[in-house]
């Protein structure tokens, strides 16, 4: 069902508690500001967390078009799909790899997107046997990095762009989370978990620097309460700075033109 979907941007990490699932749906509810048809695909089986995001009540059951097709669920512009849209909260996905692979692509393939100038994928953490089988069947226009700026999620981060690299979808960009933090009481500001480390690995894939967003209380908040950042605050700088990364991106693929579709497979 991905015939009528212009872009499909995958968003990804090396390793979890970056941010990766925060920073996808706010960049979906920018690009969706700045005037675009958006979806959102929730491709981490064994933990979805974008339906609590979204506000989405628990027990929500996507409508069926017929016994093979699901309509996704509509929540704050965006069209989304998520395994916690099919199982109740407390269901454990205790799977293994092929299992989990076949959910995915029903999710992906029977779920009537509809017209989309983009439909982005919250892609799992990690770069394993999971991950690839999972991005084996994503037609791909390009991906985008989330880290943090310490060196241990760097480490990870560079083996998200090769194994993009190796299959030739382009790395739109890096989104350094956590970037700093400001004291709510003093004003202080400092880098918790070091400084530019973004810039750096960016400059080393000769890709982009997206952004930088912040360590703060209020992004937390926002997304546990089914308000992400973008909808809770679209004055704020927070907001505005998703929306330059969403139309950074929107630039790029405007400019470069939206390919044949390169299909992520993964050869020995």
């Amino acid at each position: 069902m991905l015939e009528s979907v212009k872009h499909v941007v995958a968003v990804a990490s090396g390793k979890g508690g970056v941010g990766k699932s925060t920073v996808t749906v706010n960049l979906a509810l920018a690009m969706a500001a700045e005037g675009h048809r958006v979806g959102l695909l929730d491709a981490d089986i064994y933990g979805p967390s974008q339906a609590q995001m979204l506000g989405i009540a628990p027990g929500t059951r996507p409508s069926m078009v017929d016994d093979q097709t699901m309509r996704p669920v509509e929540a704050h512009g965006l069209k989304a799909m998520s395994m916690a849209m099919l199982v109740d909260i407390e269901t454990a996905m205790v799977w293994r790899g092929p299992m989990v692979s076949g959910a995915f692509q029903q999710l992906l393939t029977q779920t009537e997107w509809g017209e989309l100038d983009y439909l982005f994928i919250d892609m799992p953490p990690g770069t394993g046997d999971i991950q690839l089988t999972l991005s084996q069947k994503v037609p791909v226009t390009g991906s985008v990095i989330v880290t943090t700026p310490q060196d241990i999620a760097l480490l990870d981060a560079r083996k998200g762009i090769e194994m993009f690299r190796k299959v030739n979808v382009p790395v739109l960009g890096v989104v350094e989370n956590m970037s700093l933090h400001t004291c709510s009481n003093c004003g202080h500001t400092e880098h918790i978990f070091g400084e530019g480390g973004g810039e750096k690995i960016a400059a080393q894939y000769e890709t982009e620097m997206l952004g930088q967003l912040p360590l703060a209380l209020s992004i937390r908040e926002q997304v546990d309460g089914g308000r992400p950042t973008v909808v809770a605050e679209p004055e704020g700088e927070v907001a505005m700075t998703f929306r330059r990364m969403a139309s950074r991106i929107d630039e790029q693929l405007t400019t470069k033109g939206t390919p044949d579709g390169p299909s992520i497979s993964f050869g020995e």
